[in-house]
């Protein structure tokens, strides 16, 4: 039995918390984000790591900034923990912690490493078109995501959207976690360095990055969709989502972003290449639904302009 720690934020990392805790392995205390605001800022609420911790009956610490933070920094300490197995957190540990526990501090990543270092591995591995992608256990250093590799497990991407990965690689990852665990406490753990030369970087995603483009290809469009969850054009300039959407093989015939045709099976929009098929759509104001159900209540007729930010021509013809 290891002595632990666990540090992390989201619901990915409370699906790892929840097998630790389940594992004969002791959880010291939990640290993760200060809550925040959800809801467009009506409410503030726990994060899905610390309602874990809560219900588990586990002491939580929320530090704006670990790094400064001398009672957190002292709690860890005291603990004398001998991993701190981190996911997701959204803090950078400082040396002074990473050399804490006797078998350092342990990641859990959602990425093949060295590939997808940085905050957003899976949603960009779905946008790029990966054929693959996969959860890694590193051992933490002070660089981001530049520590020695422990294990690696693999999956197919396939038409899977960021949220089915998301939960496929928090199962996968908290299954790995525990393995490296009994590795590491039983002297078995064999690191891997990483290949520098094959580093990519998966930046955080920010609201303009889900914006359609049509004058980009439709299979472009449609690994965005799915990568980017709410990605977005406008209709009449109100903001107009798209949940999801099929590449068909017409010919466009006419300008990126003009509807080409409406039916039961969705919205068919002329691209740079190809034609897209939005198949679960969300106006301003309304829930998401079926395009089909959408168009019994709004039509829109063919010649009508999907436009970008900058423009407003939704309602011109082509």
């Amino acid at each position: 039995m290891l002595k632990t720690i666990f540090m992390g934020t989201p619901d990915f990392a409370a699906v790892a918390l929840n097998a630790l805790i389940a594992s004969p392995h002791e959880v010291s205390f939990v640290i993760s984000q200060p809550d925040a605001q959800k809801n467009r800022g009506k409410k503030i609420l726990p994060t899905p790591v610390k309602e874990a911790a809560l219900a588990a009956g586990l002491k939580v610490m929320q530090p704006e900034k670990l790094r400064n933070d001398a009672e957190t920094i002292a709690a860890i300490k005291n603990a004398k923990p001998d991993v701190i197995v981190v996911a997701a957190y959204g803090q950078i540990l400082s040396k002074e912690i990473l050399e804490v526990p006797r078998f350092g501090c342990i990641n859990i990543h959602g990425s093949i490493l060295p590939k997808y270092r940085g905050a957003a591995p899976i949603q960009r591995a779905v946008i790029d078109g990966e054929e693959e992608t996969g959860v890694t256990i590193m051992q933490m250093g002070e660089g981001l995501d530049t520590g020695d590799m422990l294990k690696t497990a693999r999956t197919k991407v396939e038409r899977k959207t960021s949220e089915e990965l998301y939960a496929e690689l928090a199962a996968l990852g908290a299954k790995l976690m525990l393995e490296v665990l009994t590795e590491l406490e039983e002297g078995r753990a064999k690191p891997v360095k990483q290949d520098e030369a094959k580093a990519t970087y998966a930046n955080m995603l920010f609201k303009k990055d889900g914006e359609l483009d049509f004058a980009k290809p439709a299979v472009v469009l449609e690994r965005l969709i799915r990568g980017y969850t709410g990605a977005y054009t406008y209709l009449g300039g109100e903001v107009f989502k798209v949940w999801a959407a099929d590449v068909l093989k017409d010919i466009p015939g006419s300008s990126p972003g003009t509807v080409i045709g409406t039916g039961k099976d969705g919205i068919k929009v002329a691209c740079g290449e190809g034609v897209l098929l939005l198949k679960e759509v969300q106006a301003a104001g309304k829930k998401r639904m079926p395009a089909g159900e959408y168009l019994r209540g709004k039509q829109i007729p063919d010649g009508t302009v999907f436009t970008k930010a900058e423009s407003d021509n939704s309602n011109g013809r082509n």
